[in-house]
């Protein structure tokens, strides 16, 4: 399906700003983008799209099913392709990169613990915050954030 149909689909207009976010989405260099790496893509394009554009679009995607959005801890809105499977992430302290994970198990665990509070989970999201143990993490800075000087 072209992006066209995908965005009349959802009911909305397939503008220029629109597919070409969309596009940039699909190309999947980055899963998880904020609305700043969204706009930065677009600034190396030479794109006039403005940063507001920018949001009002992702909110728009957001709301009509084409993005999710997670919240981590950095505060930032942080939007990938919804392609309907849940999954759970698992955020690196050290240099921010996003992992996605889903485990059956926990998955159980929620409902039950959820059945057992007198719940039904109607949705959910799980981010986990970690610190990498990979020697050779090819994601870290170079200098730790958390260095202490002595």
């Amino acid at each position: 399906m072209s992006n066209i149909d995908e965005l009349k689909n959802t009911g909305l207009k397939a503008t220029l700003p629109r597919l070409k976010i969309l596009e940039i989405f699909q190309a999947g260099k980055q899963r998880h983008m904020t609305a700043e790496d969204v706009f930065r893509v677009l600034l190396e394009d030479r794109s006039d799209i403005g940063l507001a554009t920018v949001y009002r679009v992702l909110t728009q995607f957001e709301q009509a099913g084409l993005l999710n959005r997670s919240n981590f801890e950095s505060g930032k809105a942080v939007y990938e392709i919804n392609e309907g499977q849940h999954h759970d992430h698992l955020v690196c302290l050290d240099c921010g990169k996003v992992e996605e994970f889903y485990d059956a198990e926990i998955e159980k665990r929620q409902h039950s613990v959820a059945k057992a509070k007198g719940f039904t989970i109607a949705d959910h999201s799980l981010s986990m915050y970690a610190n990498c143990t990979k020697d050779k993490c090819p994601n870290r800075p170079l200098t730790p954030r958390h260095a202490h000087h002595n």
